[in-house]
């Protein structure tokens, strides 16, 4: 808490709207949307190198979340506050920090993809500052986010030094699969036993069952895009390209926003929610555009 205190005897209305920016790069929504960009349109490979390593170490990091249960720094210490633009999104245990692994899950492949200094200099430098952005607004303390980041870039690495056994060989289709969903399972089971014991709140457990359920999804999502249907992010035009983006973009946020409103905001519907989304991202939406696309084509001929 030391260097939070003294991080907040230096805070200025400026810097505070400055880190409140930076740390937006860290959200959920910016991540899926990096990822379904490279997906959809550009990359197909590189966004399951980064789906892997997002949902692996999001799975990490929510299962720690639950097992230390370490408090906020607000109410470690009642005396210290927090920007108050920041604490809408700072919703469950502070240790691990999730924003520092989803921005460092993220930045650190771009900075192996991109082949320019600078560029990978500004990826290296973007999830340092929103790892600090967090300490800065009050959020976390350094041990969050060094912790989070240690794990990230851990499981990045990992994933990066194995991507050839896991993008490229279908021998390991199904049993990779089969780990990642009997992983993304047990999260969620052992996030449910903790709740049943009341040894922790649903809230907590939601948190916990969410990245189960995106886990799954990319794990079902993947095995059946690599066996079933293989599609192609080319599109012939620059025009379909944004056509294809915004309009899956746009379906995606439908599900994130509306799925609540119909089914509740339960642990199972959160969960389903997650499983649904990511699903739409790999498979579903690939799938309908692919067919719609192919269409086109045979019309035009």
């Amino acid at each position: 808490m030391t260097f939070l205190w003294f991080l907040e005897g230096i805070r200025t209305p400026f810097f505070d709207q400055l880190m409140q920016f930076i740390t937006y790069f860290g959200q959920e929504l910016i991540i899926i949307a990096v990822i379904c960009t490279f997906y959809w349109c550009a990359d197909k490979r590189f966004a399951y190198l980064l789906g892997f390593t997002y949902f692996t170490a999001g799975l990490g990091v929510q299962a720690l979340k639950i097992t230390f249960r370490i408090p906020r720094p607000w109410i470690l210490d009642p005396a210290f506050t927090a920007v108050d633009s920041a604490l809408e999104g700072a919703t469950g245990y502070s240790f691990p920090s999730g924003h520092t692994q989803s921005a460092t899950c993220l930045f650190f492949p771009l900075s192996f993809y991109t082949s320019r200094l600078w560029a990978k200099f500004l990826c290296v430098l973007a999830f340092l500052m929103i790892g600090f952005s967090r300490m800065y607004l009050g959020c976390h303390t350094p041990k969050d986010v060094l912790v989070s980041m240690g794990l990230s870039l851990l499981v990045a690495s990992v994933i990066r030094k194995f991507q050839t056994l896991l993008l490229d060989d279908a021998r390991y289709l199904k049993p990779i699969a089969a780990f990642l969903t009997l992983l993304s399972l047990a999260a969620a089971v052992y996030s449910l036993l903790l709740l049943s014991s009341g040894t922790i709140e649903a809230k907590y457990a939601a948190d916990c069952c969410k990245a189960s359920g995106a886990g799954l999804g990319f794990a079902i999502g993947w095995y059946i895009e690599r066996t079933k249907l293989n599609f192609d992010t080319r599109t012939g035009s620059i025009r379909t390209q944004i056509l294809k983006l915004t309009a899956g973009l746009t379906a995606a946020l439908l599900i994130k926003e509306g799925f609540s409103l119909i089914f509740g905001s339960s642990i199972l519907a959160k969960m389903s929610e997650y499983f649904i989304l990511v699903l739409w991202v790999i498979v579903i939406y690939p799938c309908l555009f692919q067919r719609i696309f192919t269409r086109k084509i045979s019309t035009a001929k």
